[in-house]
């Protein structure tokens, strides 16, 4: 265990960034499994787009977020987001062919 009051605050720190990052990404994860389940099965029925699109949006976010709180490196956060929008225009792109 730390002596200095300065070692003990930033073994406090710490802790608390990683639960904070530990949260985000957990969420993260959850957030885009959802997104990645609601394109499915709007890849079978045409219907609810609005669901697609608000489950997207909020993933977007939370990534936003992470990467604007440091959690996040902006290039890991970009390439969520892609691998978001690809599954969904992947889906959108075979509809309409």
């Amino acid at each position: 265990m730390a002596n200095k009051k300065s070692a003990i605050k930033r073994i406090k720190i710490a802790e608390r960034n990683r639960i904070r990052n530990k949260n985000y990404k957990s969420s993260i994860r959850t957030l885009m499994k959802k997104c990645f389940q609601a394109v499915e099965v709007y890849g079978t029925n045409k219907e609810n787009s609005d669901s697609v699109n608000e489950t997207l949006a909020q993933a977007y976010s939370k990534i936003d977020k992470a990467v604007k709180k440091g959690v996040l490196h902006a290039n890991t956060g970009a390439r969520k987001k892609s691998r978001l929008a690809r599954s969904l225009n992947k889906v959108t792109i075979s509809a309409g062919a």
